[in-house]
């Protein structure tokens, strides 16, 4: 029997901050180390890494939701800097230290290994058919550090669903900006003050924007229609039934353990970036 919806995006919202501190100033620093320009020079070299030598159009498109432009800017320059094996090799370190950190004593705690275990299972079993960075992701080595081994099981599961959010953007004909334009407005912010997309020319911004409201899906102030607002709803319900495949290989009270484990390690990371 499938595992409920809910109990799905559940973990997504625990995985999330596990994964997501990659991003942090820890491996930020082991790649400016390595002669990285900027904060965008080490995400690409971290995240792209597992793609191995591809174009930045490829990674364009695997990423998905970049403007164009934004890869080239970074891919291929990194290569000239370090090399994937490299770069795979520093941001694990990094992230290990990281996440280390941040959750202090539970990084020592008997039960971490019970759900690091539970988490690489079903990290590893998902199908990675259509999962371009899954793939990449799933072709390395597991980490046998615990510490290290959760960061990674929570970023193929991560980037597991993060595949699958891009297939349903497309199958709703959201593209990559569209989307960051849907996720502010579901925070109730407008488009121009989201971070991700704030810096965009204006003239471009309000080019995207009006496409949605010519869909029907932004109305005259910039604001969600109901048809914008069930359009997002539908994405994020597919994207969670595409990521379900990935816990089939747990039993129910598996599940309900991982969840129960992995509540206060995301707490813990929350509560520094809070």
């Amino acid at each position: 029997m499938p595992h409920p919806q809910a109990k799905v995006h559940r973990m997504f919202e625990l995985v999330e901050p596990i994964a997501t501190v990659t991003f942090s100033e820890v491996p930020n620093e082991e790649f400016l180390a390595l002669g990285m320009r900027n904060y965008w020079d080490g995400y690409f070299a971290g995240r792209a890494a597992p793609l191995r030598l591809a174009p930045a159009g490829v990674v364009h498109a695997v990423f998905y939701n970049f403007a164009d432009g934004e890869v080239a800017r970074h891919i291929p320059w990194v290569w000239g800097k370090t090399t994937p094996e490299e770069a795979i090799a520093v941001r694990e370190r990094g992230s290990a230290a990281a996440l280390r950190q941040m959750i202090g004593e539970l990084a020592d705690s008997p039960g971490l290994v019970r759900v690091t275990d539970l988490a690489t299972r079903a990290a590893v079993s998902a199908p990675t058919e259509g999962r371009a960075l899954y793939a990449g992701l799933r072709a390395l080595d597991v980490p046998e550090e615990p510490v290290a081994r959760l960061w990674h099981a929570a970023t193929l599961l991560r980037e597991h669903r993060g595949d699958g959010h891009n297939a349903a953007l497309v199958a709703h004909g959201i593209g990559g900006t569209e989307a960051h334009v849907l996720l502010a407005l579901s925070l109730e912010m407008r488009a121009e003050e989201f971070g991700r997309i704030h810096h965009l020319p204006k003239a471009q911004l309000a080019a995207v924007v009006d496409g949605l409201r010519g869909r029907g899906l932004v109305d005259a102030a910039g604001g969600f229609t109901d048809a914008g607002r069930e359009t997002r709803e539908r994405i994020e319900a597919l994207t969670d039934e595409l990521a379900a495949p990935a816990y089939d290989v747990l039993s129910t009270d598996e599940l309900d353990e991982l969840v129960a484990g992995l509540e206060p390690i995301a707490a813990a990371v929350k509560a520094v970036d809070d």
